[in-house]
């Protein structure tokens, strides 16, 4: 059996939410800062040189994704081994998935093996909770389908608290490719959790369907979590007086055709750049998850700008994941 064939299910036992990190969604506003100060002594550390620990010494975390990575892969393998854990890297491209295992039996050997923890990504929304149902393991999920990425929405609220301050009240603007992006999901759940409003934009096609009439004035307000979108019909209604700008990736990978006239009609209306930037608040940041199309989402002039905290954003995912990795491996719960 693979996750693809198990109908997803949001966890529904409290011990479950508490023990593994799936999503934003199990956790509190109080959740979320613990995390952000325990990440940013984590930082400090880096930034003195002082950054090995054996907190996590015995431990073993093993890595497992399906899918394409640089930033979260290389940042949860620095992140254990910062942390003094045995950190191991299972090459899916060289596994015996490839001799059609599935992954229900893969996480039963991980454990067996004696996996602490799995950091996963998955091409299919769910699969962590699937792999979180059946193993012995901590299993932190590192992106699963269009679904959900909740370390990189808790590194991306560190990075707004450390560039703006408290979220409460702010405006953050997510402009682009919203329906395949787990980014933006969890990003903008967590950005509601610490009291911000969100402005979205992109083209309709690239919007959840049950967006895209949001914007109509006598439409209803979106359900919870998602009740701090404010959806805008342009860059620049969604980018006015914004405290901090996210642009996302256009997930070119992820589209069948027809969802867009061509790259360049989409960069025309759609991409961020100085004159758009212009329209927010003048010290408030510019944002991206990566990998970047540099050019076509952001201007390369504005992705190299002294507003442009995107290297700050993979900095800060290392000690965040620090932070999610001590939390969690060493069997502590949210209090």
């Amino acid at each position: 059996m693979t996750a693809s064939e198990v109908p997803y299910q949001e966890p529904q036992e409290e011990s479950t939410r508490s023990a593994h990190l799936l999503d934003v969604d199990s956790l509190s506003r109080s959740d979320i800062l613990e995390l952000i100060e325990a990440a940013s002594e984590q930082l400090s550390r880096i930034h003195s040189g002082d950054v090995k620990s054996s907190v996590l010494y015995g431990r073993s975390v093993y890595t497992l994704f399906f899918e394409d990575s640089t930033r979260t892969r290389a940042s949860f393998e620095q992140a254990g081994k910062w942390l003094g854990a045995d950190v191991i890297n299972v090459s899916v491209s060289s596994s015996s998935v490839n001799k059609g295992e599935s992954l229900l039996n893969t996480t039963k050997t991980l454990c067996a093996i004696g996996a602490n923890a799995l950091a996963i990504r998955h091409p299919d929304s769910g699969a962590p909770h699937f792999v979180a149902r059946h193993s012995d393991a901590v299993v932190i999920n590192a992106g699963d389908g269009m679904h959900a990425h909740p370390t990189q929405a808790l590194l991306d609220v560190m990075t707004l608290y450390r560039e703006i301050g408290d979220l409460d009240r702010t405006r953050i603007a997510v402009i682009g490719d919203v329906v395949h992006s787990r980014v933006a999901r969890s990003s903008i759940i967590a950005f509601g959790i610490m009291g911000a409003s969100v402005a979205v934009a992109g083209p309709a096609t690239l919007m959840p369907p049950d967006w895209r009439d949001a914007g109509n004035a006598d439409a209803a307000t979106l359900p919870p979590p998602f009740d701090c979108v404010e959806m805008c019909d342009t860059v620049e209604s969604a980018v006015e007086v914004a405290d901090a700008v996210m642009t996302l990736r256009l997930q070119r990978e992820r589209q069948t055709s027809g969802l867009l006239p061509d790259v360049a009609e989409y960069t025309r209306v759609w991409g961020i750049n100085s004159e758009r930037m212009s329209r927010a608040k003048p010290d408030a940041p510019l944002m991206h998850p990566g990998p970047m199309n540099e050019g076509i989402e952001v201007s390369s002039e504005l992705a190299h700008s002294e507003r442009s905290v995107i290297t700050d954003q993979v900095e800060n995912g290392v000690a965040m994941r620090m932070a999610v990795l001590e939390r969690y491996c060493k069997g502590g719960r949210m209090l």
